[in-house]
């Protein structure tokens, strides 16, 4: 099996390819756990409930016109769809890409210390499914 290094992720937000502006990217699925266990049964017995989404990406921050801060801020609050692909190149059952709205909904506009990169860090729920697409 194959493995790979991210060096070249895609990601792009709402229409603005912002890859080259962020240094990480992980997209996070988790379940709700519905407990089932009626009279008579002797263990514990469950099924997955909700799905609960979310995304989380560490932003080099830039506000140069459609850039990442003219790109994100105007968006506070709001719902964008993001599709974010392992390689920034042609979708294919090997580089599938994850498409999904998610809700702004929190942003640091300046976050650094003296002679550091300047950075913005976000995790925002994603409303609704993922969908992976491989064509």
């Amino acid at each position: 099996m194959a493995r790979i290094v991210l060096n070249n992720c895609y990601v792009l937000f709402g229409s603005t390819d912002l890859s080259d502006h962020i240094s990480s990217v992980s997209l996070s699925s988790t379940f709700d756990i519905v407990e089932t266990t009626a009279f008579g049964q002797t263990a514990k017995t469950r099924v997955a409930g909700l799905a609960d989404n979310s995304v989380t990406l560490e932003f080099h921050q830039d506000y140069a016109t459609s850039s990442v801060e003219q790109t994100i801020y105007p968006t506070l609050g709001t719902a964008v769809t993001i599709a974010v692909k392992p390689v920034n190149g042609t979708t294919t059952v090997l580089n599938p890409q994850y498409s999904f709205s998610t809700v702004v909904s929190e942003w640091t506009p300046l976050n650094a210390a003296v002679g550091e990169l300047a950075t913005a860090s976000v995790s925002w729920p994603i409303s609704g499914a993922i969908t992976k697409t491989t064509t």
